[in-house]
């Protein structure tokens, strides 16, 4: 069995935090259990529910059949800390303790991935390597590229590569992080130049991308603040709209 914590290195800690975390591991019987194998769809709302319910010094155990790396950035943002430990190949219990309350959902960074389970489905060492590759990529610590100017990047690739869902999650993200319709306008403008007249208007017009990239100059124009478009954007492009979603 080994084990992945918060504070990863040892040298690097202070002797007071090896000694916070020992004893906060200490109780991992006694958190909250939540196996979430079985769901197929995105089981992060339910942990953070559960998350936020819990109180400063307790703590929540998720089973999964993959290191859950995306959700360790949506939990130090309400306050906990973690150990996760590899129990056997392809079962891994994240252990989260809660230090402190903080419930700021400004900044989480909307529609994180949940196809990350299908690929454990298919072979646990795939999903290892999609889970790292993905951290990677996206967590990478003083990147070159700013995340939002990643996002616009892979946006940009998506839909020339037809994949019209994943660009309509990053044009989420990327609006979430400041990117501003101006910007969008220039981008959409790329789009009729390097794909012709024809196939913005048989394929991106009337596509969901080009959708929320509407809805959020009109509720712009309505005077509604960022933080409001987004999470109207986040409930309405959500895995329950089939066309954007993994489940329909």
């Amino acid at each position: 069995m080994s084990q992945q914590c918060d504070t990863v290195n040892p040298k690097l800690m202070k002797k007071e935090d090896i000694s916070a975390t020992i004893d906060w591991l200490k109780n991992k019987k006694d958190f909250l259990q939540f196996d979430v194998r079985p769901i197929k769809g995105n089981f992060l709302p339910a942990i953070v529910k559960k998350a936020k319910d819990l109180p400063v010094k307790g703590g929540i155990t998720i089973i999964q059949n993959f290191e859950p790396i995306p959700l360790y950035e949506t939990m130090k943002n309400l306050g906990f800390t973690h150990c996760t430990e590899k129990i056997e190949e392809g079962l891994y219990h994240a252990h989260f303790y809660r230090k402190e309350i903080k419930e700021d959902d400004q900044q989480e960074l909307p529609l994180k991935p949940i196809v990350m389970p299908r690929y454990a489905d298919i072979d646990p060492d795939v999903a290892k390597l999609t889970v790292n590759f993905w951290d990677h990529i996206w967590n990478k610590e003083n990147p070159a590229i700013k995340l939002e100017h990643k996002l616009l990047l892979s946006l940009a690739n998506a839909v020339g590569a037809g994949r019209i869902k994943q660009a309509t999650r990053e044009l989420i993200k990327a609006y979430h992080l400041g990117v501003t319709t101006e910007e969008f306008d220039e981008i959409f403008a790329l789009f009729v130049w390097n794909q012709g007249i024809g196939h913005f208007s048989s394929e991106i017009a009337a596509s969901p991308l080009f959708k929320a990239y509407l809805l959020i100059k009109d509720l712009e124009k309505k005077n509604k603040s960022r933080s409001e478009i987004s999470t109207t954007l986040t409930e309405k492009f959500s895995e329950r709209n089939p066309e954007t979603g993994f489940n329909s």
